[in-house]
């Protein structure tokens, strides 16, 4: 028998109608929250970043491909990497179906990962994804943008998500592997150097800018699955890592 509050259906309605109005100003909130997003200055780029795509070398105002708007989703796929990273990756699952109503509506989105450009083109073949992803190695955007780290910062301490992170040791060889970096065919020192984020840019008269960036919980509203899961009974339900490479479930 479950030991989840049961009731009537006059019971559920009432319980409902109250959460709807929590829901109503959630809304609200997310739209004044949006504002404040699109009201933050712009920052000029007057760096030049360089990168390599499957139509050869580009600019940063190349990735917008004719797009007034670009929106870049830091994919953690660093150079020693042999897979993407698994959260990353059940993330970029969604984009498929969305680049292309982006696309027409004056907004690019492209991946931009450190990894090689021949990395990135096997795994998005094998994960069949077909939205743009840059390599932005050897360059130096990633670290600009607080998403790519050397292992000597690793071990004097990172600045991520607008703070900062104390110190990291080498875990060493005998550490216990993190179940991601172990699907992204890495050690867990290596895999963290690489970090999760999304960042806005604007073309205008030739000048591109940079408006807005976000990390860590901040790229939940992306991530389509749980935003499912937040609506599912038992919401995330989670016990520790339980997501994998779409490819690869029903395998351990």
């Amino acid at each position: 028998m479950t030991t989840h509050a049961t009731g009537t259906r006059e019971d559920w309605l009432a319980a409902r109608l109250e959460l709807l109005q929590a829901e109503k100003a959630l809304t609200r909130q997310s739209d004044e929250v949006a504002r404040q997003r699109q009201a933050l200055p712009w920052v000029r780029i007057d760096k030049t970043y360089r990168f390599e795509t499957d139509e050869g070398r580009a600019t940063l105002a190349d990735l917008f491909q004719g797009r007034s708007q670009l929106l870049v989703y830091h994919f953690m796929f660093g150079p020693d990497y042999t897979a993407g990273c698994p959260a990353c990756s059940s993330i970029a699952d969604g984009f498929n179906g969305f680049a292309v109503h982006l696309m027409n509506h004056d907004v690019m989105l492209s991946a931009v990962s450190r990894a090689p450009l021949a990395k990135l083109q096997a795994f998005k073949q094998r994960m069949g994804w077909t939205f743009p992803w840059a390599s932005s190695s050897p360059g130096d955007f990633n670290a600009d943008f607080s998403v790519g780290f050397t292992e000597a910062q690793q071990r004097r301490g990172i600045d991520y998500n607008y703070r900062r992170e104390d110190a990291r040791p080498p875990r060493g060889a005998d550490a216990p592997a993190h179940p991601f970096a172990a699907m992204a065919g890495t050690d867990a020192d290596t895999y963290v150097r690489e970090r999760p984020g999304m960042s806005a840019f604007v073309l205008e008269d030739g000048v591109v800018y940079h408006t807005y960036s976000t990390y860590a919980r901040g790229l939940d509203g992306l991530w389509g699955m749980y935003q499912w899961l937040d609506r599912a009974p038992k919401g995330r339900n989670e016990k520790g890592p339980w997501f994998r490479h779409h490819d690869n479930y029903g395998t351990r």
